[in-house]
């Protein structure tokens, strides 16, 4: 079977779980989720579809998504459209189970969001479109270091550096046109405003003393000089007649926002943004290793709550600033210590076919830092495993925190991707070497812990009682060698929630 039939085929198996053709409303997917529209959720089938093959999870949020993993969804995606735009509608359907989709999303909305939640759900809709250049960039940058490095190719490091560099010096303007387009507004009217930050001749102005840098507030500036212009374009919108209206709202958008961002915001998101940084560089060497703790268990609840969504400009802010974010190294154990707590769960639980096939299938995504299945599929349901999965996390933040205590930094040049996965992007103030050791440390630490907890402390007389039953049947297997990551085999968010993968 070719690939695009394999991808057809998984589309065509899901169709049906879900209500049909005519029971999806919207189709999209974010790094490792299918969202679905749905016009009636007593129509999905959940346990059908947790079964197939090629399904990780399900999570229900404002959409109703299916977990398929990264690669895996962007391929899946355009086939689903396709399914659903060639199949016949029910003419009765459109206006009832419109009616019954808006009853149940209002209801779910009512239920679920609060108006903090939405917020930091805008603000990540923003950046994340953001990850795959930040991704790519980093992974040149790296790369081009290691050449720099050893003396090779001196004639081709300058063109990469040119290559890795140029996304983030102009990384302003792609906030600034994703802002306007999120809150409302024209987005290349968002893109005009924010690209005023990065222009060389704001080196020529003096704002409270002080003669402006390019680039001065970055992200945050940009930001909030998008949000700004999206507010004066409504007031044009409202005000100025339809016969002016091309020729004067963006021209006053434009001089408004741009007047403001100058001789204001750039200063003030100047000073919040070196204030992030001092306060990361501070944090992690003044308490790196309570921090580290800290940060590294409770990132999965964070994440459960919606709340990790508030770190994603943090990560840009200091990526932006210092070229690598310290945090997300930190918060990529979390993963380390769902991945430990999984294995645990295989060991203790040698009768239940089922819950082990899905250890075994989630585990390769669990290492590559893709947690959902495991929080969805294991952990959680469980209860208590998700608790020490937690202790995992925070004993391997422990401990890179305690590296920075001692001097050696250890971060990453973009966002999104943590487990293995993270390696490529590693970056530091002491050598590729040391920081590769240091994170690859973090990880064992978070695997061994998340283990150990969840093997002694995960499971109640009652709990196991009640899951380690004979499911269907499934053929005993060795523990995994010695010399893996943290004994047996198991599994694990990427990053998100949505919750969003335990990506950071």
């Amino acid at each position: 079977m070719s690939t695009d039939d394999k991808n057809r085929a998984i589309a065509a198996a899901i169709l049906p779980l879900v209500g049909g053709a005519g029971n999806i409303s919207s189709v999209a997917h974010c790094m490792t989720r299918l969202r679905l529209g749905l016009h009636d959720r007593s129509l999905v089938q959940d346990e059908a579809l947790k079964a197939l093959p090629s399904v990780m999870g399900v999570v229900e949020d404002d959409t109703y998504q299916i977990v398929l993993g990264p690669g895996t969804v962007a391929r899946v995606t355009p086939e689903l459209e396709a399914l659903v735009a060639e199949a016949p509608r029910p003419a009765h359907s459109a206006e009832d189970l419109a009616a019954q989709g808006a009853a149940l999303r209002a209801e779910r909305k009512a239920k679920n969001a609060t108006p903090f939640k939405l917020f930091l759900r805008r603000i990540a809709n923003i950046f994340v479109p953001l990850i795959p250049a930040l991704i790519g960039c980093g992974i040149i940058a790296g790369l081009n270091g290691l050449l720099v490095n050893l003396g090779w190719l001196p004639g081709v490091t300058p063109a990469l550096a040119a290559i890795a560099s140029g996304f983030m010096a102009l990384i302003a303007v792609f906030v600034g046109y994703n802002t306007a387009k999120e809150f409302g507004g024209t987005p290349i009217l968002g893109g005009a405003v924010a690209s005023i930050i990065v222009f060389a001749g704001v080196a020529k102005i003096d704002v409270f003393g002080q003669t402006l840098s390019p680039g001065q507030g970055g992200v945050l500036g940009a930001l909030g000089a998008a949000v700004l212009a999206v507010y004066v374009e409504k007031w044009c919108r409202r005000w100025v007649p339809e016969s002016l209206d091309v020729l004067v709202t963006p021209t006053l958008t434009v001089l408004i926002s741009g007047l403001v961002t100058v001789f204001g915001l750039m200063f003030v998101a100047g000073e919040i943004s070196q204030a992030i940084g001092d306060g990361a560089d501070w944090l992690l060497v003044h308490a790196g290793a309570g921090a580290g703790l800290v940060l590294g268990g409770l990132f999965l609840p964070l994440v459960m709550l919606g709340l990790h969504q508030a770190l994603i400009p943090i990560h840009t802010t200091l990526i932006e600033q210092q070229g690598y974010t310290v945090l997300l190294p930190i918060l990529a154990m979390a993963g380390a210590g769902q991945v430990g707590a999984a294995m645990a769960v295989y060991l203790k639980l040698p009768r239940n076919g089922s819950i082990r096939r899905t250890i075994k299938s989630a585990l390769p995504a669990g290492f590559l830092g893709v947690g959902e299945p495991l929080i969805y599929g294991v952990s959680l349901p469980l209860g208590r495993p998700f608790v020490t999965a937690c202790f995992g996390g925070a004993a391997g933040g422990a401990f890179i925190g305690f590296f920075s205590m001692l001097g050696d930094k250890v971060g990453s040049t973009a966002i999104g991707p943590s487990g293995w996965a993270l390696f490529p992007l590693l970056d530091g103030n002491k050598g590729l070497g040391a920081t590769i050791a240091i994170y690859g440390g973090g990880l064992l630490v978070g695997y061994l812990v998340g283990f150990a907890a969840t093997y002694f402390w995960g499971f109640g007389k009652e709990l196991l009682e009640e899951f380690d039953v004979e499911t269907d049947a499934e053929p005993e297997t060795a523990p995994v060698a010695a010399g893996t990551p943290a004994a047996p085999a198991a599994p694990t968010p990427g990053a998100g929630p949505e919750p969003e993968p335990v990506k950071v």
